[in-house]
């Protein structure tokens, strides 16, 4: 399949942009951040993102890591709606900016709050560059914690697959270990069970139901998935996400003060984001 160019990745984190390096490589994609990866940590990855889009000779985005995820968090639990509403705008802008006709990015998946966040995002944006008559802007998502093959039956057909042969997967790995070393330690150590806190504890990569292969281990990320995507879409396939459960743990722990939840947060925020597309259209 090709994509309408110019393209571009939107993501929540510095790092997620490498699970479709294949892709990347060949469409060379203008890169949306819209945080700096720092995490609770405080180490930020942004640097090793401008330095890997020099390496392959892509460009940054107007929002591009200028946010922490403690500051997303504290938005969100305070309900600052209009902040992120002003962020889809920046995000239409960029994207008209940079004439963009086709757009991926995170997936939904109910794990982290950022990237759910980052999706409605992204969906409000290409519906804001539409109705502002910046023309259609083909929107894909890719998943981020679920195996690189994860989609579902209904989208398979109008999915867009890259199997990467063996010199592609080789730069693809080399390329994530030396870019994001502790990001791509923490996938291998998922995929053998190991890890405390790891996407191992929610997600059994080797066990998907929407696999649509039957690779293992590192083989799976031969493959890259491009789902449509679209506002209307359930925005994760779990009746409650991790996130709850992970942040009422930290809460328990004295490590966050308060949790963010799918009903009282993420769904009034996607409500407002879709009443302002709603304003301008």
């Amino acid at each position: 399949m090709s994509f309408r160019q110019p393209a571009a990745v939107v993501v929540a984190h510095p790092g997620h942009e490498v699970r479709i390096h294949g892709w990347l490589e060949r469409e060379r994609p203008v890169v949306f951040v819209l945080t700096d990866g720092a995490g609770r940590v405080g180490q930020p990855r942004i640097a090793a993102t401008v330095e890997y889009l020099k390496r392959f000779e892509m460009r940054p985005g107007r929002l591009f890591g200028q946010l922490t995820d403690t500051e997303v968090y504290r938005r969100v639990l305070a309900r600052e709606f209009d902040s992120f509403v002003r962020l889809s705008e920046e995000l239409a802008e960029g994207l008209v900016a940079a004439g963009v006709g086709s757009v991926t990015g995170d997936a939904s998946e109910g794990y982290n709050t950022t990237h759910d966040i980052t999706r409605l995002l992204t969906n409000a944006a290409v519906e804001l560059v539409r109705r502002g008559g910046g023309g259609e802007v083909a929107n894909y998502d890719f998943p981020v914690v679920f195996r690189p093959d994860h989609c579902p039956a209904h989208l398979r057909e109008r999915a867009a697959w890259l199997h990467l042969d063996d010199e592609a997967f080789g730069r693809k790995l080399a390329t994530a270990f030396e870019f994001y070393p502790e990001l791509a330690a923490e996938t291998r150590d998922a995929l053998q069970g190991q890890g405390h806190e790891r996407v191992v504890e929610y997600y059994n990569l080797n066990q998907d139901a929407h696999a649509a292969t039957d690779l293992t281990g590192l083989d799976m990320f031969r493959v890259e998935c491009l789902r449509p995507a679209s506002h209307a879409d359930p925005p994760f396939e779990f009746e409650r996400p991790y996130y709850e459960s992970q942040g009422e743990r930290k809460v328990a722990a004295g490590l966050y003060g308060e949790v963010i939840r799918h009903d009282e947060h993420l769904r009034p925020l996607a409500d407002a984001l879709w009443e302002n597309v709603e304003r301008k259209g």
